[in-house]
C-alpha cells in the first residue's frame, strides 16, 4: 500500500499539497506517482514568480520509464522552488512528502483549498483510475 498521509490534499492528477498555515502551500508528487514512475532521473520546475492557474502545467517529471507532467493543485505565485531536485532528482523516489518537495505556492484564493481530496478520496480516484 503507498503512503497517503492524512494531513495533506491532494489531486486526481497525483499532486499533494501541504497548508503551510501562512498563505502558502508546498507541492509535490504522491507516493503513488513517484512509484509508478520508477527511478526519477530528471525534474523541471517551475521559476519563483511564476503565476500558475488550477489544473495548469508547472513542470515535468521524468523517469526511466516515462515523462509525467506535473499540475498545480491551485492557483497561485510560485515563491520558491526545491533546487535540490535539479542535481538529486531522486530525493522524489525517497521522500515524495518530505525532502521530495517540488515548489511552494502563495495561493490566491484559499477557499480552493477545500476543492482538494482527502486520503481517502485520492485513494478511491486512484482505485478508478487502475480499474480503468
Amino acid at each position: 500500500m503507498v503512503d497517503t498521509p492524512r494531513e495533506l490534499g491532494y489531486r486526481d492528477t497525483h499532486e499533494w499539497v501541504r497548508n503551510e498555515g501562512d498563505g502558502t502551500v508546498t507541492v509535490g508528487i504522491t507516493d503513488y506517482a513517484q512509484d509508478s514512475l520508477g527511478d526519477i532521473v530528471y525534474v523541471e520546475l517551475p521559476a519563483v514568480g511564476d503565476e500558475l492557474d488550477t489544473g495548469q502545467e508547472a513542470g515535468v517529471v521524468e523517469s526511466v520509464k516515462a515523462a509525467s507532467d506535473v499540475y498545480a493543485p491551485v492557483a497561485g505565485t510560485v515563491v520558491a522552488i526545491n533546487e535540490a531536485l535539479e542535481e538529486n532528482p531522486e530525493i522524489i523516489n525517497a521522500s515524495p512528502y518530505g525532502d521530495g518537495w517540488f515548489y511552494r505556492l502563495r495561493v490566491a484564493d484559499p477557499d480552493e483549498l477545500g476543492d482538494l481530496l482527502d486520503a481517502d478520496g485520492y485513494l478511491a480516484a486512484v482505485e478508478e483510475q487502475e480499474a480503468g
